[in-house]
Parts: C-alpha cells; structure tokens; sequence
C-alpha cells in the first residue's frame, strides 16, 4: 500500500534541502515531496500578498494528480493554508509550522506601514538586504554560520544540510542559491488580508505547531492563529526554527497532528 502524499514547504531563505533531517523523519510514514526553492521562478516573482507564490504552490500540487498533506515551515505554511483555501481540492490539511496569522489591527498597520513605504525598515528585509552572500570557499562559509548562535541551536548536521542545499559555485568561492534580494522582498510583502482569509469556516482541517520561545509569534500574536486552528494547536520547547533546532520532536509532532486532522469529522 502506497504511503500518503505529504508536501512541506520551506521556510524564506531556507531551501527544502536544509530540512533534510526533518524530512528523513516524516518519509517513515509519508511519500514526502517538496518544491526546492520558492520565490525564484520568474514566472511566479514575489509581490505583495504572496499571490504569485500561491500560484506555483498551486501549480505544483496540481501535477500529482490527488490532493496532498500539506505541512510548511514559517512562509512555507502560510503558502500551504492559502493554497489550501484557494484550491481545497488539493489538500487534504494543513500542518503549520510556527507560521503566524496576521490579522486584526496587526495587519491594518502592516498594510499602512507598507502604504507608506516602511516595510523594509519594519520587517527582517533590512537585515536580508544586506546579509553576505558571498565565501572564498565552503569551510569559510561554515565557519562564518556556525559562530552565530542561531545556527549553534540547530540539530547536529542540519547546518551541513543547509550548505550542501543552499549554496552554489561562484567564480569567486560559493554564495548563497537563496538570493538575499528575494528573501528581502517576501518579508516585505507579507499578506495582509488574512481577516477575509479566517473570517469564515477553513475548507480543510488545519493545525498549528508554535515554538514558546519564537519571537515572530510574539510579535504577531496567537489571536488570529487560535481563531483559524481552534483546538489543533500544540506547543513546542524552541524559537522560530524549531524544526531545525528538534527534527525528530518536530516530525512526531507534525505526524501526530495529521492523523489528528484526518481523524477530524468532514466538514459539511
């Protein structure tokens, strides 16, 4: 018997591959399929609300030919539930992974703030726009990510995992496959229209997985999460990159939510 069609989509900046240890975990129970990098195929560019994105999320789930699990990191679990509730033909449910809904007054003043041209200055693009990009070679690069202690919580080899993905030859060394310029600009398109997103009924069962020590989630608030997830909604001891900080933690997690959603009675 063939094993459920699962699709986890990344998180910005981080190519599928970085969670490759997370990934290893879920295809124990899951036929796992993910799309490598979203954001850099011009026929779907970055704009504000996402759409675009959703559009190649859509696109791709459209080619297995039956609906899938559908689990995402951060930017990629919001692309999951739009997609899911744009198109819930192709989604059994949604899995999100420490994705945070902005809604309420939170979204009116990010919709004003980009109205009047702060989103870079108010969102993590100011710190993508200048990230380096750029290493004489791979052990400089690894040297230079793992001083930072963001990547000292990752998992043993998830750092490896996210070189051996996210980075290409470069006539001067290596750089960065995730262009900064495409980070820069998903962060400073974030949705803000998820009011109309939440406001009736979710076509598909969906669950939420927070880290207690994410600083995103406390900046956004778990209103508006609470309010599309309801009860399926559990915690997990980490920050914002959880999955890759605890990929076995976070997989029996995700894997305990799905059979949950799925036990789930239809909606009418």
């Amino acid at each position: 018997m063939s094993r459920p069609l699962l699709h986890f989509a990344h998180g910005n900046s981080y190519p599928a591959g970085t969670y490759t240890r997370l990934l290893a975990q879920l295809r124990e129970h899951y036929d796992v399929r993910t799309l490598d990098m979203h954001g850099h195929d011009p026929r779907h560019p970055v704009a504000d609300g996402w759409g675009a994105l959703v559009d190649e999320l859509v696109e791709h789930l459209e080619g297995y030919g039956r609906p899938a699990i559908l689990v995402g990191h951060s930017l990629g679990g919001m692309l999951c539930m739009m997609a899911a509730k744009r198109r819930p033909d192709l989604a059994r449910c949604v899995v999100m992974l420490d994705s945070p809904v902005v809604a309420g007054w939170r979204a009116l003043g990010w919709r004003l703030a980009k109205l009047a041209g702060w989103g870079e200055r108010l969102s993590p693009a100011r710190f993508a726009r200048k990230r380096r990009e750029l290493w004489p070679s791979r052990e400089a690069a690894y040297a230079h990510f793992s001083a930072k202690p963001i990547f000292q919580a990752w998992a043993p080899g998830a750092l490896d995992d996210y070189l051996e993905h996210g980075l290409a030859p470069h006539p001067q060394g290596v750089t960065l496959r995730f262009r900064r310029e495409v980070e820069s600009a998903i962060y400073q398109t974030l949705p803000h229209h998820m009011d109309a997103v939440i406001r009736e009924p979710f076509p598909v069962p969906v669950g939420f997985i927070a880290g207690t020590r994410s600083e995103e989630m406390r900046q956004a608030g778990m209103g508006s999460t609470r309010k599309l997830v309801g009860e399926n909604l559990v915690m997990i001891e980490g920050g914002h990159l959880y999955p890759l900080e605890k990929p076995e933690e976070t997989a029996r997690l995700a894997h305990a939510m799905v059979e949950r959603l799925l036990a789930a009675p239809s909606r009418p």
